[in-house]
């Protein structure tokens, strides 16, 4: 052990102009630079399970989601309207219609699943 530790320390690898793009190349001997995206500081401290980047089109769907909850939570606030979320967001009216009722049929079923829950217990 100390003979490999030895030669690792000694330049004998053969590792320092290595490409970090070689498949065979050991995770400790690459240089990662963890720069993150606009949604997280580093992929260490990223708040998601998943990285958005790894699905396809993961970025939009989350956009997508984030942006008909929000219309979802000002339509049940009862203060706006289809026509004033779809001039808000700069979508169409059928757009609002179609995130509200993808929305509230999801929220419906979560319901729907806690008093199931609930009523096992």
């Amino acid at each position: 052990m100390d003979m490999e530790m030895s030669r690792i320390g000694d330049g004998e690898t053969g590792l320092e102009g290595a490409n970090c793009n070689g498949p065979d190349l050991l995770p400790e001997y690459c240089r990662y630079r963890d720069e993150g995206c606009e949604f997280a500081e580093s992929c260490l401290k990223c708040p998601y399970p998943q990285c958005l980047y790894d699905e396809p089109r993961g970025k939009q769907r989350w956009l997508k989601e984030r942006r008909n909850r929000e219309i979802c939570q000002l339509f049940r606030g009862g203060d706006w309207g289809v026509k004033e979320l779809s001039s808000l967001f700069g979508l169409s009216q059928r757009t609002v219609q179609r995130a509200l009722k993808s929305t509230l049929s999801i929220s419906l079923r979560q319901g729907r699943e806690g008093d199931r829950e609930e009523e096992v217990i």
